[in-house]
This record gives C-alpha cells, structure tokens and sequence, in this order.
C-alpha cells in the first residue's frame, strides 16, 4: 500500500491554520499540527480531518521555543518513520502599534514568534527532508511583510524575514528536490479581522480590489496547490493572495 505524505502545519488550531489542516487532510495526507494554547480549538481540527480521513497528531507547543519546536519534530518523524513531508509555517502573532510608541516587548515577541518560530521549524525539518530527498515547504508570510503597514512595523518585519528565509532556503535545498515557497495573505476573515471596527473594516474593503475580504480557505487552496506536485517546477516565489491589493 502506497504511503499517506504526512503535513506539519503550526497554529492549526484556527482560522487560516485550521484551514489548511482540513484541505491537507481532504487531499489525502495525514496531518500533524501545533497550537499554542486553545484547546477546544485543536480538538475540533482534529475532529475535522479525521472526518476526512486522516491520521492527526496535535501538538500544543511553544513556537518562540526551539526546543519544544525540536520536540515536535523529533516526535512526530519517531510517528512517521522519518517522514515529513509538507512543512506550513502559519503560526504568528501581532502586536500592533506605531513605532513611536512600541515597546521592546511588542516588537521582540512578534519577532521570536513569527520570526525565530518559523526559522526553527525550517531548520529542523530541513534535515529530515534532505535525507528523504524530498518535500514542499510553504511559509505563511503578510501583505504587510511585502508592502509594509502603518502599526505593524514588528509585524512586517517579521514577515518580510519569512520572506528573506523562504528565498535562501530555497537556493539552499532545491538541489535535494525540496520546494520552499510563500504565501503573502491579504486581508482574511478570521478572529483578528472580526476585532476590527465596522468603519474601519469598510475603507479596508474599499482599499479592496476586488471589494471583498477573503476567506481562510483562499489561503488553504493557495497552500494545497504550493505542497502538491502540480507546484514541482516554483520555489523560492511569493504568491500574494490579496484580492488585488498589491496592484
């Protein structure tokens, strides 16, 4: 019998990582995902891609810490024989406000978080990958990380890095028939973007192309196809997912 591919996707526990999971797990992969604290949440990622058919291991872990990142990892390549094949970096955070006014704890902790966590993640599936000669990574970057935005100046640099790490990695491995590749999300409806006010969130649609605010499952469909061998041939690109944005 043929081998399901296994996907490792941080902060599945909703919204667009959530997404990702259960479009993962519908195209036939078994799914392992991490999760920082909302129990309930991964409970119910894990009840959905096991509804499609997936073997799920769900990992509540710290993703500014290498270590638990490392444990993960080793972890779930122990589950799988070795075998990761498909590597989503989604896990973030924001700490939104002006530079005048950030604090070192704002910007540093965004920074460990979307920065440092995907980096240690890419480090460390990198390894297992190369030996398998083998494997799709997708990075969840930001609009913000490509055009920047005003009271995400931690935010977009993180996200800019995610970019400056998905280009290199994707120089350094493209030997071994590894794909690296990120997504640049506009704006999508999750919990975040549900916080922002009516008024607010009206001149952000109007900003809009397309006049409309994308769905998690925009993001979901745009990893689906950078993971699949239909993507074989792309490595190292950024694909904006915006609804026109960046126009």
């Amino acid at each position: 019998m043929e081998r399901k591919q296994v996907a490792l996707i941080t902060g599945g526990s909703r919204g667009i990582g959530r997404a990702i999971c259960v479009r993962l797990a519908k195209d036939g992969m078994d799914i392992a995902f991490t999760y920082s604290s909302d129990a309930d949440g991964a409970a119910e990622t894990k009840k959905l891609c096991e509804e499609a058919g997936a073997v799920v291991y769900a990992y509540k872990a710290d993703i500014k810490s290498s270590r638990e990142c490392a444990d993960v990892v080793k972890d779930l390549a122990e589950k799988t024989g070795g075998f990761i094949d498909v590597l989503v970096n989604n896990a973030g955070i924001t700490r939104d406000d002006l530079a005048i006014r950030m604090t070192d704890e704002k910007f540093e902790e965004v920074i460990q978080a979307n920065l440092n966590g995907t980096f240690y993640m890419l480090r460390d599936v990198s390894k297992l990958m190369m030996r398998k000669r083998s494997g799709k990574i997708v990075n969840i970057s930001s609009y913000s990380g490509v055009y920047g935005n005003p009271g995400q100046i931690n935010y977009a640099a993180s996200k800019a890095g995610v970019i400056g790490m998905t280009k290199t990695l994707a120089k350094e491995l493209a030997s071994r028939h590894i794909n690296v590749n990120a997504i640049a999300p506009g704006t999508i409806r999750t919990k975040m973007t549900d916080a922002i006010p009516e008024d607010i969130m009206k001149n952000i649609v109007e900003n809009i192309p397309v006049k409309y605010v994308g769905e998690p499952e925009d993001i979901a469909n745009a990893a689906a196809f950078l993971a699949s061998e239909q993507a074989r041939y792309i490595t190292g690109q950024v694909l904006c997912v915006d609804g026109g944005m960046g126009l």
